[in-house]
């Protein structure tokens, strides 16, 4: 007997409603078969099965709301133990989730489609951003073909087999979900040069109407799981007027949320008196649509400032030391461990002292508890042309001042070259950003929930300072603490920017753990 439980849905995604089972009780199913929908307030996700075997037991009903790990039913029969079937000797398994070959050896002319690959398992769908090659070109296997953007980064989906693009069936600005086909490569290289064959306008035409009337007779008959049901009920919506992005054109929670949105602000705008009609765009102005990351960043942003208490408390240090000691070894150090000796790894080592001494800077509130954290994940923000993302350096108490900067210079190239992984951008529990690479004297960064503390750092500025009874003029940068108010107290925050302080003006006590 295996158990068919909820999946993790997103960092901050808690619980889920049952849309819809795909199978009934008794029917057989195989191993990632879809068996039922769990739409959340964001996304709709199809959960698969476990195993293959017969589906024995529903214990969660349609429009039960479940939480995380929560059992959904249970899968019995031949197979149901070993949670895995072997592909079909005629199937050849999808190269990296982005295609579906019909046969093991895709011959010369045969058609292979290209889908949209899993960006993670919170990921159910994404935007394409450009296609990198046209109808007609011929590409090779492995070579990037199309970009999609995710609420998390940039993927380039590569080209399944070698052979020339036919069609495309998403075009650039399109929403897909995981596994939708993007489009056609005719394979083999008798294939390269090939003009493609296009669908006739009309027939194009005619196809599209009886689909559309198919798809409004569904949801007028009540093809709707509970949740979406509930609240078009509720609120008299038009199930016919709304434009389902669930699987099969289904409307999905977040679809009728969307939707009774935009009836209310219809609503509000005609009650409002608009004294002149809405202002036309001319040659000097510009609209674009915000990628799926821009708009996860300004959400996630704006949800920091409305949940936290944050408050920002101000130090400098003195970046002598750290500075003639990154001079007299940078040579030594980079030939030694092959990566250049920056001052990103220092402020690493010295926050995780501080954050020992200090450990509610490296805590959560989780409704009415306080998540200590006894290791130390820290997340590094990095800027790239299409937003702000903060890979994390998993364990870094455990990892060498060679190692961090090797992490850390990883994760920037492959930020900017959107090739970073979605787990390698979740879990971590305090966050370092560098603003004065961009010349910033003095900032108040904002908190990266649900972590309670973010320490920012500045440009390195050469300033006149009292050393002893003397003016010097020593490098000195401005550090700022961002810190959680309800679970950080005025004395910890100070404490850790002091602690930090101390560590880069006498980097001895790093070695020294002091």
């Amino acid at each position: 007997m295996v158990e068919i439980r909820v999946p993790t849905l997103g960092e901050s995604v808690t619980e889920a409603t049952i849309g819809q089972w795909l199978k009934k009780e008794g029917d057989t199913v195989a191993a990632d078969e879809p068996v039922v929908e769990l739409e959340t307030d964001k996304v709709s996700v199809e959960v698969p099965a476990p195993a293959a075997g017969v589906l024995s037991k529903i214990t969660a009903q349609e429009g039960d709301t479940v939480e995380l790990n929560a059992l959904l039913g249970e899968i019995g029969g031949e197979g149901a133990s070993s949670g895995a079937v072997a592909p079909k000797a005629e199937e050849k398994p999808a190269s990296n989730g982005a295609a579906a070959v019909k046969e093991t050896e895709a011959g010369a002319g045969q058609e292979v489609e290209i889908t949209a690959p899993s960006s993670g398992e919170s990921v159910t769908e994404a935007d394409i951003g450009e296609w990198l090659v046209k109808v007609g070109d011929y590409v090779k296997v492995d070579d990037p073909i199309v970009s999609l953007e995710t609420d998390k980064a940039a993927v380039d989906v590569p080209a399944p087999v070698s052979g020339t693009l036919k069609e495309i069936v998403a075009e650039a600005g399109a929403t897909v979900a995981v596994g939708d086909v993007l489009g056609i490569i005719t394979s083999g290289e008798a294939a390269e040069g090939r003009a493609p064959s296009a669908k006739p306008a009309d027939q194009t035409q005619e196809t599209a109407a009886p689909q559309t009337e198919v798809h409004q007779n569904q949801q007028s008959q009540g093809a709707l799981s509970p949740a979406p049901r509930r609240i078009i009920e509720q609120n008299g919506l038009d199930a016919g007027s709304i434009q389902g992005t669930g699987r099969g054109g289904r409307i999905t929670k977040g679809d009728a949320l969307n939707a009774l949105n935009q009836v209310s602000q219809q609503q509000e705008a005609k009650q409002a008196k608009a004294p002149s009609a809405p202002k036309e765009l001319g040659e000097r102005e510009e609209r674009v649509k915000m990628s799926r990351l821009r708009q996860t960043i300004a959400r996630r942003l704006k949800e920091s400032q409305e949940t936290a208490a944050q408050l920002t408390t101000f130090n400098d240090v003195d970046m002598t030391a750290v500075m003639a000691a990154r001079s007299q070894y940078k040579d030594l150090f980079e030939k030694k461990h092959g990566v250049k000796l920056g001052f990103m790894g220092f402020f690493v080592k010295a926050a995780i002292q501080a954050l020992r001494e200090v450990p509610e800077v490296n805590a959560e509130i989780d409704g009415q508890d306080i998540i200590y954290k006894n290791h130390y994940d820290i997340g590094i923000a990095v800027g790239t042309e299409k937003g702000l993302v903060v890979p994390v350096v998993r364990d870094a108490d455990m990892k060498s001042l060679a190692q961090i900067e090797k992490d850390i210079g990883d994760y920037g190239r492959r930020a900017r070259d959107g090739d970073l992984k979605l787990e390698e951008m979740q879990g971590g529990t305090f966050t370092i950003t560098n603003g004065g690479v961009y010349g910033s004297l003095m900032s108040t960064p904002i908190l990266n929930m649900p972590q309670s503390g973010i320490l920012g750092m500045h440009r390195i500025e050469k300033r006149p300072i009292a050393v002893g009874d003397k003016i010097e003029i020593r490098p000195m940068m401005y550090l700022a603490l961002s810190y959680d108010h309800r679970i950080v107290d005025g004395k910890g925050a100070v404490t850790f920017l002091v602690r930090i302080k101390e560590n880069l003006e006498d980097p001895q006590r790093l070695l020294l753990d002091l």
